[in-house]
């Protein structure tokens, strides 16, 4: 345990048994590092850590106190999709939400983007810019298949957070996660094969196990420990699924991250029914704990594992910057990869190398992880304050996206028609799921609007849901 781990332990404690009670002022840095006996970054670093554990809040000019613990009593219902497997639909859906351009003038929830404007991104916009100019020839010719070493180093050096042990010869550098989802289905399943997946699910994945002719089995999630594993064995038990697709940290779209001993659990249950788990980590490096949790893949011990991430989350989705440890199917990936898409640009690679390996990275990644959980904790005060009640809204511990659940007879495509009409966008439910469930939620991202910005347009679709139903209400009293 390091210094600030168990400066952050006993300060904890202390808290936990009410020697501070909620409201109390703690001591201050210097207070504490001159008590303790260490550095005023020690102290720091404890205080970062009980702020991510929700035990403490900093105050500008005026120190940090003991905070008041959020209650989320109501948390989303565990999900009940259909219980046989299915063919994927809600393209057209999820197509109309991709063709709203970022730009367009409204209030943007709808696409899960990170936050672009930080200055933490200057050193690494600053490279890029360097390596066009100085070394212009890079970018023009072939590279490595696999994606350039450079890159391939740092990222195992990132995955050991993960509890990962990975050699650069183990990861394919990919375009972005979506086409390493992509990839990994075709590599390990047939047209007409099954994929569970959770439920709701990440609409990218429906699509790419649609475009891979494959079929869903969606499985019922709990909002806080993820996938239903008594579930999902039944549904190995009656249908003859080829593999697990699953986002089981910071999950995309309900923001939870399954214990440690439930990932364990998943991956003992795809080993005795020998089937392969494809595992979507790209939410991972911004999860609110620190150290961060561990994947699937650190429990991986035959290479059944295929993790998938990207930079797309932690920095920005346009440098199309992803990658896959395949485990055991590193060499029939690596074929698809080339004869699908070949290699991935160069520029890009190697100044995400540099960012990493110059401690830029970790620096943008440790503000983002604080400016996230501040802006999910003004969210949910927003969604509380001014969305009807009976709303239930999912509590992340990571990322930057959340699920809503309208206590409303009221179908969420027509709804989210209506708010764009009046300049706010927001992610249908039906989009996360095969088959168009969840029609009485939405998933909302919480990254980059300003507060008041972001309780603007909080206020603004409450005032449009209690339109959309008044005018429903109307109208069925009129027939």
């Amino acid at each position: 345990m390091t210094l600030y781990q168990d400066l952050a332990l006993r300060l904890g404690e202390h808290i936990k048994h009410g020697f501070y009670q909620i409201g109390d002022r703690l001591p201050s840095v210097r207070q504490l590092a001159q008590e303790y006996s260490v550095s005023i970054s020690t102290v720091q670093e404890a205080y970062r850590q009980l702020e991510q554990e929700r035990l403490v809040e900093a105050r500008p000019k005026s120190g940090y106190f003991v905070s008041q613990p959020y209650q989320h009593d109501n948390l989303p219902t565990i999900s009940r999709p259909p219980q046989r497997p299915l063919e994927v639909s809600q393209w057209e859906e999820v197509l109309n939400m991709l063709m709203i351009r970022s730009e367009k003038l409204g209030i943007q929830l709808q696409h899960a983007m990170p936050n672009m404007q930080a200055p933490t991104l200057k050193p690494l916009l600053k490279t890029l810019a360097d390596l066009s100019k100085q070394h212009p020839q890079l970018g023009l010719g072939y590279g490595d298949v696999r994606g350039t070493i450079e890159l391939r180093e740092q990222i195992c050096r990132l995955t050991v957070a993960s509890g990962c042990q990975l050699h650069p010869d183990d990861l394919v550098i990919t375009s972005g996660c979506q086409e390493a989802l992509s990839v990994c289905l075709r590599a390990v399943a047939e047209p007409g094969d099954i994929i569970a997946i959770e439920s709701p699910g990440f609409y990218g994945a429906m699509q790419a196990i649609k475009a891979a002719g494959l079929k869903v089995m969606e499985i019922p999630t709990h909002p806080e420990t993820g996938i239903s594993l008594e579930a999902l064995e039944l549904a190995l038990d009656q249908w003859p699924i080829k593999a697990i697709l699953a986002t089981p940290t910071c999950n995309n779209p309900m923001g939870y991250t399954m214990p440690e001993e439930q990932k364990k659990r998943l991956f003992k249950l795809a080993q005795s029914y020998d089937i392969t788990i494809i595992e979507d980590d790209i939410y991972g490096d911004i999860s609110y704990q620190f150290p961060r949790p561990k994947t699937i893949k650190s429990f991986d011990s035959d290479g059944r594992v295929l993790m998938c991430s990207s930079f797309s989350k932690t920095i920005a989705p346009g440098m199309r910057v992803g990658w896959m440890a395949p485990g055991r199917y590193r060499d029939k990936v690596t074929h698809i990869k080339y004869v699908s898409s070949s290699m991935c640009p160069t520029l890009p690679q190697l100044a995400i190398a540099k960012f990493i390996r110059l401690g830029g990275y970790d620096k943008h990644i440790r503000q983002m992880r604080q400016h996230y959980e501040q802006q999910r904790d003004h969210m949910l005060t927003a969604i509380n304050t001014y969305l009807p009640k009976g709303t239930r809204v999912s509590f992340p511990s990571g990322s930057f996206v959340l699920w809503v659940e309208l206590n409303l007879p009221i179908d969420c495509l027509e709804l989210v028609k209506t708010c764009r009409e009046h300049g706010i966008s927001l992610a249908p439910g039906p989009i996360f799921s095969s088959t168009g469930k969840y029609r009485n939620c939405l998933r909302i991202n919480y990254s980059q609007l300003k507060p008041h910005e972001r309780e603007n347009g909080i206020r603004s679709l409450a005032r449009l849901i209690d339109e959309f139903t008044s005018t429903k209400k109307t109208k069925s009293q009129l027939t």
